[in-house]
């Protein structure tokens, strides 16, 4: 008989922005290594697990299971939504550079939502996602940059779902970030 490990850490992270900014793309691409080419827009929320071997700096395995919550962006939802925050250890902001709105949003819609209804623990990045779309960007790194620190996010990055620049990354960073902040990833 096979036993399988129990995972050391198990960690609630919501994908939130507004609607079609990549969110399930992005999530699609971490899991699956998958674009997804057309757009379906995410009804209420969408479970998906990721069990994931993390070596910290002193070699010792961690492993990690990362629950992302991808909540839908539509206004129909913005009431039910906040229920999901609810246990999050953390979440990624995520907007489209080529949409200056779904910026604006993510400080006075998304992170207020999130900070008044999750953990006051909880941790969360800026993510600029649509980054292979560069010459339609409407908002600069600088902008996305200067957000993250004026709202004292962990961090910062630019992706592509299309073509998986940095996706990996944010995740990653993201889990370290948690596992830091655990006492364990040092």
């Amino acid at each position: 008989m096979i036993m399988e490990r129990e995972p050391d850490y198990v960690y609630k992270c919501v994908v939130v922005g507004d609607y079609a900014v990549g969110k399930t793309s992005l999530i699609s691409r971490f899991i699956q290594k998958k674009f997804l080419k057309e757009y379906k827009p995410t009804l209420g929320v969408n479970l998906i697990l990721k069990e994931l071997n993390i070596t910290d700096t002193n070699g010792k395995e961690i492993l990690v299971n990362l629950v992302l919550w991808d909540v839908a962006g539509q206004e129909k939802y913005d009431r039910v939504r906040q229920l999901y925050y609810k246990g999050c250890s953390a979440a990624m902001l995520v907007y489209d550079i080529t949409r200056v709105e779904t910026f604006q949003n993510l400080e006075k819609k998304w992170l207020k939502d999130f900070t008044e209804n999750a953990s006051k623990d909880a941790l969360y990045m800026v993510v600029g996602n649509k980054a292979d779309l560069e010459d339609m960007k409407k908002v600069s790194t600088e902008m996305g940059q200067e957000l993250s620190d004026r709202i004292t996010a962990i961090s910062f990055i630019e992706t592509s779902a299309k073509d998986g620049t940095n996706v990996d990354e944010a995740f990653l960073d993201l889990i370290k970030k948690l596992l830091e902040q655990a006492g364990e990833y040092v």
